[in-house]
């Protein structure tokens, strides 16, 4: 009898040992993936020359490497200075996901899934590149009503 609870005791211990180096390994596993997480992410530079990560004008969410904006650009192409709409990205639009917030940065409010941001986009010549400046959501940039 005494024989059974020292194999007892063993198997507690080494049951206790294995859950605890299972729970150390998700740990760290989950560590790593949050730093390879950050790297995937798209990069700009800032306006004090560091690096940021590129985000919805929208929801603010970072955008990874590969996903694009959703936007609307009106003709003419070949002028400088063009009417744009941006719907969103693929966390916002055309469905949001986990619950994020559309919020106008002009005004604050919020924007619906059915709405868009208004933006001006510059075609650059020199040096071939595109800027863009929001202007606004419909209720804070759109037609003032008297």
């Amino acid at each position: 009898m005494k024989d059974f609870f020292t194999y007892l005791a063993l198997f507690s211990v080494a049951t206790i040992l294995v859950f605890l180096l299972r729970g150390l390994y998700l740990k760290n596993l989950s560590i790593q993936n949050k730093k390879n997480a950050g790297k995937n992410l798209k990069k700009q530079k800032t306006a004090n020359g560091g690096l940021g990560f590129v985000r919805c004008p929208l929801c603010n969410t970072p955008l990874a490497v590969g996903e694009d904006l959703f936007s609307r650009i009106f003709r003419p192409m070949t002028v400088s200075d063009q009417r744009m709409y941006v719907l969103g990205c693929p966390h916002c639009y055309p469905d949001k996901k986990n619950d994020v917030q559309r919020i106008c940065p002009v005004c604050r409010k919020n924007v619906p899934v059915e709405s868009y941001l208004i933006a001006r986009l510059f075609n650059k010549t020199s040096d071939h590149k595109k800027h863009v400046i929001i202007t606004g959501c419909p209720s804070c940039c759109g037609p003032k009503k008297n």
